[in-house]
């Protein structure tokens, strides 16, 4: 049996520059972390007494004999591309799924590092960010960008770097003290909505127009801002939360369904109750609002969000692993 544990992910900056139809030709970046909250995969090979032979559960439940009969579009190709037959496979997270936390990659790292521990093989993190973009991205043929499996993957805090060559993982360095205090200032709402980041995506079509392409490149310079903020002891830390405002209302003219009028309300009661910015995280249309805030506002602006889910977090270094491994007592049949 293996069971394997992934953060979630929060992307503060640079997000849609991680779509690969935009990096290959202008570059992208984006500035995230992962957080203490986790998905856990659990597999093992499923014993020979039943009248199906595998079995999956998530959401739902799902028993077929054959893998091409299974619904869940990841898990179905995931195991045609590795080879996976006659498991059992079960889902837990301390999240809900779509809510703009990278949830679906992070799924997709945790399992691919579950079904390679499975086989007695090792992977390690660009493998399985890579092959996890692959399988959403190409094999499922889901529209959106690269950020969250590499987050998921190779966990901290980090700076992401797109090109016509791919990406590269930069650790942003900063002091102890400074990353407590940051994560100190950013307060996590639940709005309610949740929504497919695919959907939002092709909806959206964020490369689409001139207009989009030129606050997507605000975005990207605003990534090496950012940055700069958190590495700069000098720099005031009040001006990252002023910036995730910039950010926001860019992000905004980048497609209509990145926000709707209930969240516009929600984040404009926040600033006005002392926040000094913050975003919707993920593509947009619901989840999680994440805003900055000074601890002398802080009561203020959860009172403001007092019908929302306040979810207290920290920021995490690990990515995904395997967090328990026990050998099968009996082997699968050959196909």
């Amino acid at each position: 049996m293996i069971i394997t544990k992934t953060p979630f992910r929060m992307s503060f900056f640079g997000g849609g520059t991680d779509m690969e139809d935009y990096f290959r030709e202008n570059g992208g970046a984006v500035l995230s972390t992962t957080i203490d909250k986790y998905c856990y995969v659990n597999v093992r090979h499923l014993p020979r007494f039943f009248d199906y032979s595998t079995e999956l559960s998530y959401s739902k439940t799902e028993r077929v004999t054959d893998v091409e009969d299974i619904k869940h579009p990841a898990i179905r190709n995931a195991m045609k591309m590795l080879d996976m037959y006659e498991i059992r496979l079960t889902y837990e997270a301390d999240l809900p799924a779509r809510s703009g936390l990278g949830t679906s990659s992070s799924f997709a790292v945790g399992m691919l590092n579950a079904f390679y521990a499975l086989k007695g093989k090792y992977a390690d993190k660009k493998k399985l960010a890579d092959e996890a973009i692959y399988l959403e991205r190409v094999l499922c043929q889901e529209a959106g960008g690269w950020q969250d499996q590499i987050a998921a993957s190779y966990g901290g805090f980090n700076r992401i770097n797109f090109g016509s060559n791919g990406y590269e993982v930069l650790p942003v360095i900063i002091s102890p003290e400074r990353k407590n205090q940051l994560n100190d200032n950013l307060m996590m709402f639940f709005t309610g909505f949740t929504r497919f980041s695919s959907e939002v995506q092709k909806a959206n079509n964020v490369s689409g127009t001139e207009g989009k392409r030129l606050k997507l490149k605000k975005m990207y310079e605003l990534v090496d801002e950012a940055e700069t903020v958190l590495t700069d002891k000098e720099r005031n830390l009040d001006d990252f939360g002023r910036l995730l405002d910039t950010t926001w209302r860019l992000k905004k003219g980048t497609g209509n369904a990145i926000s709707t009028n209930g969240i516009d309300e929600l984040y404009e009661k926040g600033i006005a109750a002392g926040a000094l910015g913050g975003k919707l995280l993920g593509a947009g249309g619901g989840g999680f609002l994440v805003f900055y805030v000074q601890p002398e506002k802080q009561e203020a602006v959860r009172e403001s969000m007092k019908d929302l889910m306040y979810i207290p977090f920290k920021f995490e270094d690990g990515g995904t692993r395997v967090i328990h491994y026990s050998p099968e007592t009996f082997e699968p049949k050959d196909n």
